[in-house]
């Protein structure tokens, strides 16, 4: 499964960020992050975008409550680093990456 949630971190990390390129290129709102109000006015523009940020923003949220808790009960390490890769690029990508950082840590403490 390891190569299989390296595999999805890659592809999570570059689909959507495709679009974060190109919208950085067209605005100059670097990763959406230089123009904070203006990134914040596009994702609520209207109800479908709406509705699709909150689900978004709703999962984030879910997955910083359950990964810090898989990281307490593994013992895990840099979570933080984690927050910060899903946070710059996205959950498309940090999902996955959780789940092989994860997935290292079990395969460590099982001794294979």
């Amino acid at each position: 499964m390891k190569k299989t949630y390296l595999s999805l971190t890659i592809i999570g990390t570059l689909l959507p960020n495709i679009f974060v390129l190109l919208e950085s290129m067209r605005s100059g709102n670097i990763l959406l992050y230089r123009y904070p109000i203006d990134t914040f006015q596009s994702m609520f523009s209207n109800y479908i975008s709406s509705a699709f940020i909150m689900d978004l923003l709703f999962i984030v949220a879910l997955f910083l409550f359950w990964s810090f808790s898989e990281a307490r009960k593994y013992k895990m390490k840099n979570l933080g680093w984690i927050w910060l890769y899903t946070f710059a690029l996205g959950i498309a990508g940090g999902l996955p990456l959780f789940l092989y950082v994860r997935d290292e840590y079990l395969s460590k403490s099982n001794g294979e």
